[in-house]
């Protein structure tokens, strides 16, 4: 008998504990329903041990670290499943706040294996601030004036922490209950070949145009991150086929990455799915999914229409042409393929809209999916279903490895209310001006987008100036979706945006030239959240023919916008022209319908100079 080599140990080890991950969680909602402390738990472990496994402690060298790697699996093992079967011990305990030794013991333990597994996935930067919160809780009753607080000793804060307010509270509910059906439900569907035939659909739309291939990134990417939630996951899948297109037919290096980054960066709210982002937020301000989802639908096409008029201007300024040696396929023939891909997805719109949780949405597209795909192979592909488990088990390594940490952050904000003091000294410099707040709140997230990823720069963001937003007098809605915007743009922020430096290296440009680039042509990511609050009805909040002008003037804005940035509409603009479109796209961004008619009648006025009038020296290109 042949002997089983490390590797191959460890990759059968991850087989099972990714098929394991996907039963419990499957089973939560079908067959095998558990308190949910227990069922957070095992989720909590699980992708606690996913992370071990997949993220060495050393990226350098990986085997040198190995006893450090299994002793962390050990423990988190040990740690989990005593909790597990002292479930009710733990639920008693809990509502007291003293801890046995044994539970304070592991208490510690699992606490540094989260801050641990989240500086593996995503960097240092939470586990600092989890690592700050705590040491603010231990010692902040030193710090003068309003910091300080009353002080807690060690063993209240383990408390707080390893308890259904900390690391097993609403972050990892959040995980455990909707974010990892999701995220199997997009594992099944890359198994299953959608991420081709979405690639396929956006050749056969786009690649006939001139910049087929940028356009056939924004449309690719918008289908795949409605499915994936990840930028970085988006520009590695897609990138690979639409980079190298993008600068075949003429576009630079940075400029291939960009549009990918920027394109990528928008799939992750993208409806229906969204990414962790929305469901955090429909935990945090209990509205329900189905309507942020609804909500969301007409910014993001404001944002991908307005990546398309910087590519549109891009490509026609550089004289960039079509996809000429590539096979374009027939639209028609694509969705006859693949027709049963948006079959599921709109399955789960339908199970959300009869008032059932994301989980069971979820669960029934993947239901869906498998259902149609033996009918059309006329079997029941076991390997499909392996893959899928399996990879659903390492799509859930970005969100597994955050929500503890994110937990931990939740709980001593809460213990200390320091939270509310950040919301006093934001209020204090906003000084009342809602504009101001909006910036601020843009600054704040883009400081984090340096080093966190959507989802956390979300919490961190909505726990410092949430509160102070509501107290400011923006309505709930508002308020998180301009949080939730702003703290999108963390992947294309320079100077450590993910997602550029992935397109980057795709495309084998200067990582900084690609994330300013992807920075320009994301615009819409920092104009939209401040229309959130002076347009409400980019939000829905107004009547339906309000609903329908705001959309339409705000589009023709972000249009005139980025023909003033990029210098070009139907052939480069006079110094005159460019004038009339900023003004046009500033009025057209002002609430009022006075506003909204004289910007749309400086934008007609450039529309004609630009179609019957061409300047001596300005080439007009075809």
């Amino acid at each position: 008998m042949k002997k089983l080599s490390y590797d191959q140990f460890k990759k059968y080890i991850v087989i099972v504990l990714s098929i394991l991950t996907g039963f419990i969680h499957i089973g939560q909602f079908t067959f095998m329903p558990m308190e949910s402390i227990k069922f957070y738990s095992w989720h909590l472990v699980l992708g606690l041990i996913l992370v071990f496994l997949y993220k060495p402690f050393s990226k350098k060298n990986p085997k040198k670290f190995l006893v450090i790697d299994w002793i962390c699996i050990i423990l988190t093992a040990v740690s989990g499943f005593y909790v597990i079967a002292n479930y009710d011990t733990y639920v008693v305990i809990m509502q007291t706040g003293r801890l046995t030794t044994g539970l304070y013991v592991f208490g510690v333990i699992i606490t540094v294996l989260t801050i641990e597994a989240t500086r593996r996935c995503l960097g240092w930067i939470l586990p600092i601030i989890a690592m700050a919160t705590m040491v603010y809780a231990l010692f902040g009753s030193n710090l003068p004036g309003i910091l300080g607080h009353r002080g807690y000793d060690f063993q209240r804060v383990v408390s707080t922490v390893f308890s259904d307010q900390g690391v097993l509270g609403t972050a990892i509910g959040v995980s455990a209950s909707n974010v990892f059906l999701f995220l199997l439900f997009a594992a099944f569907l890359s198994v299953s070949g959608a991420d081709k035939i979405f690639q396929d659909i956006s050749i056969a739309l786009t690649g006939k145009r001139r910049g087929g291939p940028a356009k056939m990134a924004v449309v690719a990417s918008c289908l795949f991150g409605s499915i994936s939630g990840s930028a970085v996951a988006n520009v590695s899948s897609t990138g690979v086929l639409t980079i190298p297109m993008m600068k075949k037919v003429g576009y630079r290096p940075h400029v291939a990455g960009a549009i990918e980054a920027a394109a990528s960066t928008g799939g992750q709210i993208m409806p229906p799915i969204m990414g962790a982002v929305a469901f955090l937020m429909a935990e945090f301000t209990q509205i329900p999914y189905l309507t942020i989802v609804t909500v969301a639908t007409g910014p993001i096409i404001l944002y991908y229409i307005t990546l398309m008029a910087f590519i549109h201007f891009e490509a026609k300024k550089h004289n960039i042409g079509q996809m000429k040696d590539h096979h374009i396929p027939s639209a028609r023939t694509v969705c006859s393929e693949g027709w049963h891909f948006f079959v599921a997805i709109m399955v789960i719109i339908v199970i959300m809209a009869f008032g059932y949780s994301p989980g069971m949405s979820a669960l029934g597209g993947i239901i869906t999916l498998i259902v149609i795909h033996s009918i059309k192979s006329r079997k029941v592909d076991f390997k499909m279903l392996y893959e899928a488990m399996v990879l659903g088990g390492r799509y859930s390594l970005g969100i597994g490895s955050l929500v503890g940490c994110i937990g931990i952050i939740l709980s001593l904000v809460g213990l200390t209310g320091v939270g509310l003091k950040l919301s006093w000294l934001f209020t204090t410099l906003a000084n009342g001006s809602p504009l101001v707040a909006i910036l601020l709140v843009g600054l704040i997230s883009m400081i984090l987008g340096m080093g966190l990823a959507s989802g956390p720069a979300y919490i961190v963001t909505a726990i410092a100036v949430g509160p102070a937003l509501a107290d400011m007098g923006f309505p709930l809605m508002t308020a998180h979706f301009i949080m939730m915007w702003f703290s999108i743009d963390s992947e294309i922020t320079p100077p450590v945006g993910l997602a550029s430096i992935v397109g980057a290296g795709i495309a084998n440009a200067d990582p900084m030239k690609t994330m300013f680039t992807a920075f320009k042509y994301a615009k819409a990511l920092y104009i939209l959240p401040i229309l959130f609050y002076y347009r409400p009805a980019l939000l829905l909040q107004s009547s339906l023919f309000d609903i329908a002008l705001t959309f339409v003037t705000v589009m023709l804005g972000l249009i005139a916008f980025a023909a003033v940035w990029e210098n070009y509409l139907m052939r480069r603009t006079t110094l005159l022209e460019r004038i009339l479109l900023l003004g046009g796209a500033l009025l057209l961004f002002i609430p009022g319908h006075i506003w909204d008619f004289a910007g749309i009648g400086l934008f007609i006025i450039v529309y004609c100079l630009q179609r019957y009038y061409c300047p001596a020296g300005f080439r007009q290109t075809a």
